[in-house]
């Protein structure tokens, strides 16, 4: 049987883990990230490598990562909250120098393809998968695979416009990133409240919420229906099967419930639309990224 050490990449720490080609885990470790200086990134993610093909048969190295991963390259373009990955050539690092194979790849995609490796599209080959965190993410996966795009940008649906309005002479875009994200729900709030967005964050809003705050139920019932908005949106963009929903909020008991209620409005007022979006909530959190990029691997090498 094959194992392979896996990495998932994170803004505060770089979590790691031995795992069998079947996916099950046989060891899991982390240790703190490295964000501007590579030498010590480097030292540290060498010497979990090392230290696995010492213990175990390592057949790879699997890695998921932020930013924009070429993983035909392996290196990182765009940006990150860890400066220092971005430009190094990751393949050759941490793969051909140290004599292993190494497969790298975004990680709103590796959450993708962990979700339809096994988790709730593991039935489905075409989905698209929507993040909800401080912004909005993604992945398009089409035949199990994904779908980068020609300039790596497929899944950025947080670039979506959902409405505009005029201030002055100005007219202003607002994407659902910036409207129907977590961080958008925390501005719209301390804007309704006059207070510093860092006050808030946002169980403290859905807390004030259910003790009757207005401010803080009209804000979350448009963050609900703006999401609904969004996913309408995709869904006639490229119909799929399904669209999975990740992110930390999307744990929240009543989330996928309160978006189908505005979906329900949206299909009840669009009567030419036909096609109801389906949507579910992730099966995997913390090890999603992990699953992925280990999927990833078997997939670019042939094993699946």
């Amino acid at each position: 049987m094959s194992n392979y050490i896996v990495f998932d990449i994170g803004g505060s720490s770089v979590k790691y883990a031995i795992m069998s080609e079947e996916g099950d885990f046989i060891t899991k470790g982390s240790y703190k990230s490295e964000r501007n200086n590579f030498e010590l990134f480097k030292t540290d993610m060498e010497n979990a490598i090392n230290k696995a093909k010492e213990e175990y048969s390592i057949s790879g190295v699997a890695v998921s990562a932020p930013g924009g991963v070429d993983s035909d390259t392996g290196i990182i373009g765009g940006a990150s909250a860890l400066p220092c990955i971005h430009g190094p050539n990751f393949k050759k690092i941490f793969g051909e120098d140290l004599g292993v194979n190494l497969e790298i790849e975004n990680d709103a995609n590796c959450a993708a393809l962990g979700e339809v490796w096994k988790g709730a599209a593991k039935d489905n080959k075409d989905v698209l998968f929507v993040v909800c965190g401080t912004g909005i993410g993604g992945a398009v996966i089409k035949d199990k695979k994904i779908h980068k795009g020609n300039n790596l940008h497929g899944g950025e649906f947080g670039y979506c416009i959902l409405n505009t309005k005029k201030e002055g002479e100005n007219i202003i875009f607002e994407t659902w990133s910036t409207i129907a994200a977590t961080g958008g729900l925390l501005n719209t709030v301390a804007k309704l409240k006059n207070i510093d967005v860092e006050e808030l964050d946002g169980r403290k809003i859905f807390d004030l919420a259910e003790k009757g705050d207005s401010d803080c139920i009209n804000a979350i019932d448009e963050f609900y229906l703006n999401n609904a908005k969004g996913i309408f949106n995709i869904q006639y963009m490229y119909d799929p099967e399904k669209i999975v929903i990740g992110g930390a909020i999307s744990s929240r008991e009543d989330f996928i419930d309160k978006i189908n209620e505005k979906l329900d409005l949206i299909m009840k007022n669009i009567p030419v639309a036909k096609v109801r979006p389906i949507i579910e909530k992730c099966k995997f959190e913390n090890d999603a990224n992990l699953l992925g990029a280990l999927f990833n691997y078997l997939q670019r090498n042939g094993k699946c």
